[in-house]
């Protein structure tokens, strides 16, 4: 019931969220983002959970083998369908991230941008991101955070939210530690833990399967 709530509050924003993203956090952040999901490399097949309008998804791709770009929403699949649809690299695809219908050991990396931190469970779509991720597959997660954020700044990021998304759903407010340990916890070494962005921030994790013996 949670996620058909969540998958209604933003389906309705399909036709702005690009525009209402840009509004609240900035494009030249959203664009230093952009640049370091450029620099990585070899990515073999994607799978993409909540790949919204395709924003990133036009980044991910570049390095990868083929990118199965899924989302809660398919208002916004469509929207990334016809901002990508003429890549075969890419395959879009409705999926609930905390019950994901592909099978084990599939993926060679688990991509994330944006997402965890309004996941209602985010334990359980890191436990099925391991399940479908090969030994040694990569969990490569960038997301929004208010950790490092002058008080200020984190009060007119919450009103340019409302202003353009409304109430806001729940969700959780990661530090790059709390995130980091959760992600241990489910079997994940860390690889790579930066925070990107000046007034606006986002945590860029890369975690690694560990080799099951």
């Amino acid at each position: 019931m949670a996620e058909e709530i969540k998958e209604k509050y933003w389906s309705r924003f399909s036709a702005t969220y690009d525009e209402n993203q840009e509004c609240v956090v900035g494009k030249n952040f959203l664009n230093e983002v952009k640049r370091n999901i450029n620099n990585l490399t070899d990515l073999g097949e994607v799978l993409e959970v909540g790949c919204g309008t395709g924003y990133f998804t036009e980044s991910i791709v570049k390095n990868a083998k083929h990118v199965f770009a899924t989302d809660l929403s398919e208002e916004l699949l469509e929207k990334a369908r016809e901002r990508l649809g003429d890549n075969d690299k890419i395959t879009f695809q409705k999926e609930n991230g905390m019950n994901i219908s592909f099978t084990s050991n599939k993926f060679d990396t688990v991509f994330m941008a944006n997402v965890i931190h309004v996941i209602e469970n985010p334990q359980r779509v890191l436990e099925e991101s391991y399940r479908v991720l090969k030994n040694n597959g990569l969990l490569v997660i960038t997301s929004f955070t208010n950790h490092g954020m002058k008080l200020l700044e984190i009060i007119k990021l919450g009103f340019r939210f409302i202003k353009v998304w409304g109430k806001p759903p729940r969700h959780t407010h990661f530090s790059p530690d709390s995130l980091c340990s959760l992600i241990k916890s489910i079997g994940f070494s860390i690889e790579e833990s930066r925070v990107l962005g000046d007034k606006t921030k986002s945590v860029f994790i890369i975690g690694k399967k560990k080799i099951i013996v």
